[in-house]
């Protein structure tokens, strides 16, 4: 039986939802939240603190089920998992919606467009990240929130002290027309892989080397198959919160504001754990002894800026010029001041 078939049969199961009110009293309302990283990252640790607050705030009428470390689905099966209604909830990493057709979203795929965790809330918080949420509705998909990670540098099994270094490279990057652009702006060969088979990869040579939070870096103890990091922070990894509209529209109207309740405090508790944890990630990279951190001088962080940064102008034809100045506007960022 095919996976498409697998999961239309069971999402026919998980979407038919009873109209009895005794029928939502007696069992709880199970949702499946599903993601492809590791439980001790920072989107780990949130969606396992949503559950928790799920279950208090509608005092029990809710239980999430948290399927981490792609336990459940892999990058590439998830998001049709949950237009199907298999799973009911996901927090995809934001490069995830331009395959789907939501190409505005690569926007955050954009190298350089965030300056501060603060710059970037300026628009995950404000009128350009609802716009783009709501871009999700026609695809059967309601989004709740932004959740961050960190931001990316770069790791190889040679030292990284400015682009050229990068030159014939195999890196391996989410699936995302912009940060395939970034890769070849570096003269690189940019690998299209799924987040779960990155390890082996490298450890094999299949690919020479990454873009990642350091969260992520450690936790899927990557940099015991990579000699050295560089702290470029030259892009930024987050997540969009989403549930299959179906489901979500379906639910009591009570369910659904404690539900909401509940993403609110989460997502406090996600960005505010995320930098923190990036830090500690940094820390015992360092301390295993087993990778060579570089940080960057402002002339050689500038440098890869101005390699990167015509990357924005090369996309305004698949984002949009007018989501690229929007956001440009919201993040304080302008191309022609580097």
């Amino acid at each position: 039986m095919s996976f498409t078939r697998r999961l239309a049969l069971s999402a026919a199961a998980v979407l038919t939802l009873s109209a009895s009110s005794v029928a939502w009293a007696q069992a709880p309302i199970v949702i499946k939240f599903s993601h492809v990283v590791a439980a001790d990252t920072p989107k780990g640790k949130a969606a396992e603190h949503f559950a928790k607050k799920a279950a208090e705030l509608t005092k029990g009428r809710v239980k999430v089920e948290v399927y981490a470390n792609s336990t459940l689905y892999k990058d590439k099966e998830e998001m049709e998992a949950l237009q199907l209604g298999a799973v009911q909830m996901l927090a995809p990493s934001l490069a995830k919606f331009g395959p789907l057709g939501v190409k505005e979203f690569e926007v955050f795929d954009l190298p350089f467009i965030f300056s501060s965790y603060e710059s970037l809330h300026q628009v995950t918080n404000g009128a350009s990240g609802k716009m783009l949420l709501s871009k999700l509705e026609p695809k059967g998909i309601r989004g709740l929130a932004y959740w961050d990670n960190g931001f990316k540098s770069f790791s190889l099994n040679a030292p990284i002290k400015a682009p050229a270094d990068l030159k014939g490279k195999k890196m391996r990057i989410q699936s995302s027309k912009v940060l395939e652009e970034q890769m070849r702006a570096l003269g690189s060969l940019p690998q299209v892989m799924a987040f779960s088979e990155v390890y082996q990869a490298l450890q094999t040579g299949v690919v020479d080397g990454t873009e990642n939070p350091i969260s992520n870096l450690y936790t899927q103890k990557m940099h015991e198959v990579q000699k050295n990091l560089t702290l470029t922070e030259h892009g930024y990894l987050g997540y969009a919160v989403i549930v299959n509209k179906k489901f979500w529209d379906g639910l009591p109207a009570d369910i659904r504001g404690q539900l909401e309740q509940a993403m609110a405090q989460s997502t406090t508790y996600a960005n505010a754990i995320a930098k923190v944890e990036n830090d500690t990630a940094l820390a015992a990279v360092e301390k295993s002894g087993k990778t060579t951190i570089y940080k960057p001088t402002p002339a050689e962080r500038l440098a890869f800026k101005k390699a990167l940064v015509p990357v924005h102008q090369k996309m305004e034809s698949r984002i949009g010029k007018d989501v690229i100045q929007s956001i440009y506007k919201d993040a304080g960022f302008s191309p022609d001041k580097l």
